[in-house]
């Protein structure tokens, strides 16, 4: 190895935190927001996944300081959640402890890796200053009728005690597990907090055109909104005063229903069913309730269901159908409830398949082996006999179901609101109590209210959270009155919803600035939107969705002056090990970045990120393409050391250097890394190709270019060539374009259209010189003799054809 890494490394990484060069400045009109999706402090620290996203960001953000950009580029930590609180729970510890020690290593280990973030601007979700602000906007939701109590099916895990999200649940072996521990989860109905982020459905889906995102990520949130419009129709029950009322976007297909299926969880379910069917359907209900509802939408999966006994009365043409109850319904989506034309639909095709009911086909279609889902001649359908547009058919349906009064028109959403509690002790507490008469008592003016100190962590054995032990801190009594505090706490998908506000409020780490204040929204005006958001895909309709209804409603309140948060968003790829699989702590194929900083140095580590795959692409990791990186950057070191360097330019390089420093500045904006690092590469072999002294520009100008991805080595090179400031301090270069400037062409000569003979000609050379000089090369003077020449075509600096006979 040509130089020592860690001494490197050491010495300028001293040297950055001394200087606070990296600290946010205030100085330009210009400004870049670069944001990583912070990381939840676990145990294990940081692995090399981490760092493909956090070097892409911060290979961004150097280069941006060096073209005299304000740069905000910080860090903060996702500190609440389930581990820590599972930790907390087995050993007695505090789960605050523990996180801030995990929190300890990752600073230490981003500060290894010479990341430029801000530590200033450091953030840390648990901290209570942090905290009280998540608490008042929920209180301002709350005032807005955002937020509100409701009793609602959830998925309810006993071996962790608490509510999960459908993002913290997966299935293994047919059961419904949490991801934390791999404990039974199944639906139960509990009293929860709910957000009512269905109120921003349209301002959700109408912001995604204004965003430099993805295809696949918005067409992601489009599909989890799911807007549609539609009809819903009313069902009369046989023999009942009861109703069932369906959602449909499909009314034009009502002759063909052949039953009526209800989600489990439907109210109607226990209203209707017969007694003979009773137990069979109290049965299933419980088997479904250990379901997810991505397993229960899943059409890979067999389609099931039980017969309730009852059957509803099609309002269109009198027809018996039979009810049944079967979890491809979900009860949260619409009306819980379908009308089943499996005719025309896969997955009621399945269904009537496996239960042999009716399937009539009311569209033509010679293929009655499977369901129709195009577009053909309406037939047993009475007076849409015939029609072939679907709209058509669907006005005479409404047309007639409205005068009946069987109908009504709405737009429908899949997204559902959000379940905003957690029966966890580790999570923001609600600054809210309740009264004697369970009045709701905001509790605004206390901010923030914290987590109680305790001895002991322990399940409550209620359903509710450890909060519910602590009766010293559950009981308060406020204005004379009696009250008991909320004992759920939020969600962390509560934290993360405005964090990117958190790091421009933040003074010093986890001290805030007003966020009503002017002085807070002149930042804002500043920084907003977030310029580059680099996370994982895995968080496409979670965080993204959570935070974009966060900014939108502070945008509403006037805090905020942008509608959206983040304006380009990029999603790496993930590493993967030598193998090609994903690596995780359970297969033991994770890989500690450490490891690779104290062999092969930092720079290396950075380099190899950016060089051997693109940000979005997955990259498979290699220790001989690690190797390969660090013999590069041994050769850079030589090649700046040993290379004798002049003043006076003699322009030998002028092309190689200009043409390359043009091409990588175009892919650094575009964040090309890969081919950005083969153009210096270019240039390093051109180096070695000289044969006399190099240009000392042109050496000085590459480091700058080199110093975003590999900053110690291009800082330790910096030095060596005899400067005192840091490299940091130097304007991005700009090429010249005279330099790169062709100064001869090849032409092809045709005759009759092909080419018979090239011309190597001055740029630019005349029409009567390029006939002139064509006509003089021997085989074309050949091929023209004794010839008519009909036509001379010239393009100047592309092509001469002569036409003959």
């Amino acid at each position: 190895m040509e130089f020592s890494h860690k001494a490197i490394e050491k010495k300028w990484q001293k040297v950055w935190e001394e200087n606070k060069t990296f600290k946010t400045t205030d100085q330009s009109k210009q400004k870049i927001y670069v944001l990583d999706m912070f990381p939840y402090p676990s145990g294990a620290g940081l692995h090399v996944g981490h760092t493909k996203g956090y070097t892409a960001t911060d290979v961004f953000a150097r280069f941006k300081k060096h073209q005299g950009f304000d740069v905000l580029h910080p860090i903060g930590y996702d500190a609440f959640g389930l581990p820590a609180e599972q930790y907390a729970l087995k050993t007695g510890n505090d789960p605050r402890d523990f996180t801030l020690k995990n929190i300890a290593n990752f600073r230490t280990q981003l500060k290894k890796m010479g990341y430029s973030y801000d530590f200033d601007k450091e953030i840390i979700t648990s901290n209570p200053n942090y905290y009280k602000i998540t608490q008042w906007i929920f209180c301002e939701l709350f005032k807005k009728g955002l937020a509100e109590i409701r009793n609602v099916n959830v998925n309810w895990c006993p071996g962790l005690g608490t509510v999960l999200a459908n993002e913290e649940i997966e299935t293994k072996n047919g059961k419904t597990v949490s991801e934390v521990g791999g404990f039974d989860v199944f639906k139960k109905p509990m009293r929860q907090w709910v957000l009512k982020i269905t109120n921003y459905a349209d301002e959700l889906l109408d912001g995604l055109n204004e965003l430099d995102w993805s295809k696949s990520i918005k067409d992601l949130q489009k599909n989890w909104i799911g807007k549609s419009a539609g009809t819903v129709i009313e069902f009369d029950v046989k023999d009942s005063a009861e109703k069932i009322s369906v959602f449909t976007t499909r009314a034009d297909t009502i002759f063909g229903v052949s039953y009526i299926v209800l989600a489990p969880e439907n109210n109607l379910v226990k209203k209707l069913v017969s007694k003979k069917q009773e137990k069979l359907v109290d049965d299933y209900i419980k088997q479904t309730s250990a379901k997810t509802d991505i397993e229960r939408q899943d059409d890979s999966k067999p389609k099931n269901g039980v017969f309730l006994g009852r059957y509803a009365i099609n309002p269109i043409n009198g027809e018996e159908v039979q009810i049944w109850t079967g979890d491809y319904v979900l009860n949260d989506y619409a009306t819980g409830s379908v009308m089943a034309v499996p005719a025309h639909d896969e997955r009621d095709f399945k269904f009537a398949s496996n239960y042999n009911l009716p399937i009539k086909f009311i569209l033509e279609s010679e293929d009655k082996t499977k369901a129709f889902v195009g577009e053909s001649k309406y037939i047993n359908s009475e007076y849409l006999d015939g029609l072939q547009k679907r709209d058509d058919a669907k006005n005479l349906v409404i047309k007639n179901l409205t005068k009946n009064k069987k109908c009504t028109l709405k737009v429908n959403y899949k997204l559902r609101d959000w379940l905003f509690s957690r029966q966890r002790f580790y999570g923001e507490p609600f600054p809210l109590a309740f009264d004697e008469n369970n009045n709701i008592v905001l509790l605004e003016k206390e901010l923030p209210v914290e987590l109680p100190k305790a001895d002991y962590i322990k399940p409550s054995g209620t359903g509710e959270s450890p909060l519910a032990n602590l009766t010293d801190w559950l009981h308060i009594e406020r204005d004379g009155k009696k009250l008991v505090r909320e004992t759920n706490t939020m969600p962390q998908w509560a934290a993360s919803s405005w964090y990117h506000l958190a790091y421009i409020l933040a003074t010093s780490p986890n001290e805030f600035l007003d966020i009503q204040s002017s002085e807070a929204k002149a930042l804002f005006k500043k920084w907003l939107p977030v310029d580059i958001y680099v996370g994982g895909q895995e968080h496409a309709v979670g965080h993204l969705l959570y935070a974009r209804f966060w900014h939108r409603f502070l945008y509403d309140l006037g805090i905020v002056p942008t509608k959206e948060p983040f304006k380009k968003l990029i999603n790496q790829g993930i590493v993967l090990d030598s193998n090609g699989e994903k690596m995780s702590k359970s297969k033991g194929n994770v890989i500690n970045p450490e490891e690779i900083i104290n062999s092969h140095g930092a720079d290396c580590l950075r380099l190899y990120n950016v060089f051997m795959a693109p940000v979005e692409a997955s990259l498979q990791w290699s220790e001989k393409g690690l190797d390969g990186a660090r013999k590069w950057l041994d050769r850079v070191f030589r090649m700046i050391k040993n290379t004798k360097t002049t003043d006076k330019n003699n322009g030998s390089l002028d092309f190689i250097f200009n043409s390359v420093l043009q091409k990588y500045t175009q892919m650094m904006e575009d964040f090309k890394y890969n081919t950005g690092v083969s153009q210096l590469m270019l240039f390093v072999n051109q180096v070695y190709k000289e044969d006399q002294p190099v240009y000392k520009e042109y050496f000085e100008k590459f480091l700058i270019m080199l110093s975003p991805i590999a900053p110690h080595i291009a800082e330790e090179l910096w030095e060596f060539l005899g400067h005192k400031d840091s490299i940091y301090a130097q304007p991005w270069p700009i090429f010249d374009p005279k330099k790169i400037e062709i100064d001869e062409v090849i032409i092809p000569i045709q005759i009759n259209g092909k080419v018979k003979a090239t011309l190597n000609v001055k740029k630019d050379t005349s029409k009567d010189s390029l006939i002139k000089e064509a006509k003089s090369i021997e085989n074309i003077k050949k091929q023209l003799q004794d010839k008519n020449i009909l036509k001379e075509i010239v393009v100047i600096n592309k092509i001469i054809n002569f036409v003959v006979k």
